[in-house]
């Protein structure tokens, strides 16, 4: 059926957080975007009149005016529920896209119960953090029927610069937890890296950036290594979601009796900084612990 259908084009972003509203901006600037929907209205309301989006006279009649709907929530239960909220007003041969971190089960479970209604879906979760998510540079990793993957080319190229088709319903997923895993274990060895190198009264920015030019140079270095130093813990990816991401992640790997070191230990120090209150703040905010096993002062030395 899909191969007959047109490229979309009239998406409603529902979800409008750190990552949904930027997203939101991106389509609208590609002339993609028909609405946006949240939970809170009031945010919903402020980002429509922001890019002057049509009113509608209620919600059935946006999601019935859509081919498109992005999704972008916290949990696999949020995302349950709005689905059951909007599906039935879809029109058959509309498309559900998943940018959340879900299941990988959760994701195949919505693809059956969509298709029941001749409504595609594809899970489509994302990498590159808050500011990939303003750039439009984001890394997506898509699980669908191939056919339908193509008639979303225009809108996965108008939020990400590296779109990827992974294979069928619930591959984008599992290879979202492959990268979770590898999200916490560098946040695991650059937080305590540089708490020993605090450890060491070492000239923090100097470190920063001959570390960088060389081997041990990653990402998560450059862009939150001198925030963390200075206890700048405000943006960026918040550390309670990271916590989430790992708990599917060990549900997996329970489910086929493994397990992983990274995993666990992640979890376990994610969890004493929520339980401390500290659930908002950056991933890079792991580092408070990691000072606390050297035993750090965290008096550093910039000369």
């Amino acid at each position: 059926m899909s191969e007959n259908l047109p490229k979309l084009s009239q998406v409603i972003v529902y979800g409008l957080g750190a990552m949904g509203r930027p997203i939101g901006r991106n389509l609208h600037q590609h002339d993609l975007l028909l609405g946006v929907k949240n939970r809170t209205q009031g945010i919903a309301t402020g980002l429509s009149s922001e890019l002057n989006l049509d009113d509608f006279e209620d919600d059935e009649h946006m999601f019935a005016q859509a081919d498109c709907v992005l999704t972008c929530v916290s949990a696999d239960e949020d995302l349950i529920t709005i689905v059951e909220e909007f599906k039935g007003w879809l029109k058959p041969g509309s498309v559900v896209i998943d940018c959340s971190t879900v299941c990988a089960s959760t994701a195949k479970q919505l693809a059956e119960d969509l298709s029941k209604l001749a409504i595609g879906f594809m899970d489509a979760p994302v990498s590159g953090g808050v500011e990939g998510a303003k750039k439009g540079t984001l890394s997506v990793m898509v699980g669908a029927d191939l056919a339908t993957y193509k008639r979303a080319d225009d809108l996965f190229h108008s939020i990400g610069s590296q779109v990827t088709y992974m294979g069928k319903v619930g591959q984008g997923q599992a290879t979202k937890a492959v990268n979770q895993v590898l999200v916490a274990g560098v946040a695991q060895a650059v937080t305590e890296a540089l708490a020993y190198a605090e450890k060491c009264k070492l000239p923090m920015a100097k470190v920063i950036e001959v570390l960088s030019a060389g081997a041990a140079g990653n990402w998560f270095l450059e862009k939150r290594g001198l925030t963390m130093t200075k206890n700048e813990f405000a943006k960026g990816f918040k550390l309670s979601l990271l916590h989430k991401d790992l708990k599917i992640i060990q549900d997996s790997l329970n489910d086929i009796n493994e397990q992983s070191q990274i995993v666990n230990r992640g979890i376990k120090e994610y969890a004493e900084l929520i339980e401390a209150g500290d659930g908002d703040l950056d991933i890079s905010a792991l580092i408070k612990i990691k000072r606390e096993q050297f035993h750090n002062d965290n008096e550093v030395e910039e000369e």
